[in-house]
This record gives C-alpha cells, structure tokens and sequence, in this order.
C-alpha cells in the first residue's frame, strides 16, 4: 500500500500486512461480525478485546450487509472550536487526499477525542457521507455522533457513539495514526469488519484461516442446536451434544 500523505508533523503509521484479495474480501462480506470474532477465538492466539469493539456503538442502518475495508484513521473534537481555522481547513481536505489514496474499499475508523464530551458535535451527515462514499468508503466506526439519517448517502454504514443534531465545532485534528474507538485499536490500513454488531480488526495474515474456521464455528453451533431443539431435551443430552459438537471441524 503507498504511503499516504499526511498532514506536515504528522507521522502516517502504515498498518497494512499482507495483500488481501478481491474473493477473501467477498469471504469475509459473507459472514456477520460475531462470526468473524468466534472464527479470531480459534485460530489467533493474540485476538482480544483491543481488537474488537467491546463497547456499544449505535448502528444507524442495521439492515446493510457487513461491510470489510481497510482503515483510513483519524481524530477529531467538536467540544471546541479550532485555534487556527485556516489551518484546519486545510488539513481538512489534506484528510480527504489520505481517505482517497490507496486501495479500497476503506473503512472510516474516527476517535473523537473530547474524551467525557465526546460525541457533543458530529461530522457524518449528508454531504460528509455522500463525500466519503465518493471516495471510496464504505462507513465509518466512531466514538463520536452522527445526523441527517434519512438523508445520508445509500448503503453508506454509519457505527457511531450516539445521534445528534448539530456540528458543533467538529474538526479533524489527525489522520493516519493510530485510533482507539470502544476499546478496538486500529492503524492505518488494517482490515475491518463490521456490521451492526460493532467491529473487529482482522490480521491479514489470517484471512483464509478465519474464513475456514468460520465454517468450523457454524457446523459447531448447528449441530449443537439441532440437539438442544430435539423433543425430550435434557441437561444430559445438552452435555453429549457440547462434546460432540467440539470435535467437529
């Protein structure tokens, strides 16, 4: 992946692994986010909470499919105004230039940093959904709030921290370094999957591994509630229904 451009003191952290082609991408879209995570239980040793959202988010359009892209990151306040408008503007539309670079489809991964006050204003509505979408992403994870639900750009994902009416005095402080939002850690270029469940970052690495071991997952499961909703369900039966379903593969 080449290095984005960011904005002058910023450093771009480039957390692209190996290439991850069109069919695994179309893989993973087959698979809902719980699926993805259990699948990360079996075969990562290192999956754990900073990989996946492990907070609430608010999934404003909860019967798109999942969306999987990789991450264009960035900060933003809205609690307070900038010091430098003009400077911000700037950086505004040097943010636009790094969502736009690269390969895609991309993901929006934005951590407001208002901390207690976060979400107080947002930047997702209409015309930043409609922009973003034009460029290439697919939705967006955040921390911060959204508006214009009606109105938004179609089949543009919005996994934000709350709704709200006004902007308030949004404005992006970085991009393309690492975020935190709910708990997920995420750097530039990492795939993530998400759909109105929350999040996860998938290693690139361990994209065929995850697809396979998602199947492993759901022939566990269906096996084990085909016994549970078998006439004359017991605890006993539910016991040798867990061991054998285990030993499936």
């Amino acid at each position: 992946m080449p290095e984005p451009a960011a904005a002058p003191g910023r450093t771009v952290q480039d957390g692209s692994g190996p290439a991850v082609g069109a069919a695994q991408l179309a893989a993973l879209r087959a698979l809902d986010t719980p699926t993805v995570c259990n699948a990360l239980d079996l075969v990562d040793p290192a999956f754990g909470l900073h990989a996946v959202t492990s907070r609430p988010l608010r999934c404003v359009y909860p019967h798109l499919p999942p969306m999987v892209g990789f991450a264009r990151t960035a900060t933003i306040r809205a609690a307070t105004p900038p010091r430098d408008r003009a400077a911000t503007a700037e950086l505004r539309v040097a943010y636009y230039e790094y969502v736009a670079r690269g390969p895609g489809p991309t993901v929006v991964v934005m951590e407001d940093l208002d901390g207690e006050l976060a979400g107080s204003g947002c930047m997702w509505g209409e015309v930043n959904t409609t922009i973003h979408q034009r460029l290439g992403s697919l939705g967006v994870v955040t921390n911060g709030s959204v508006r214009d639900v009606p109105d938004n750009a179609e089949g543009f994902q919005l996994l934000a921290g709350g709704v709200v009416p006004s902007r308030a005095h949004t404005h992006v402080v970085s991009f393309g370094e690492p975020v935190t939002v709910h708990g997920m850690a995420v750097r530039h270029g990492d795939l993530v999957h998400a759909d109105q469940h929350g999040a996860v970052v998938v290693p690139a690495s361990l994209v065929d591994e995850v697809v396979a071991a998602a199947g492993t997952v759901t022939r566990r499961e269906q096996a084990l509630l085909a016994s549970v909703r078998k006439d004359g369900f017991t605890v006993s039966v539910l016991r040798e229904a867990m061991r054998a379903s285990s030993e499936l593969h």
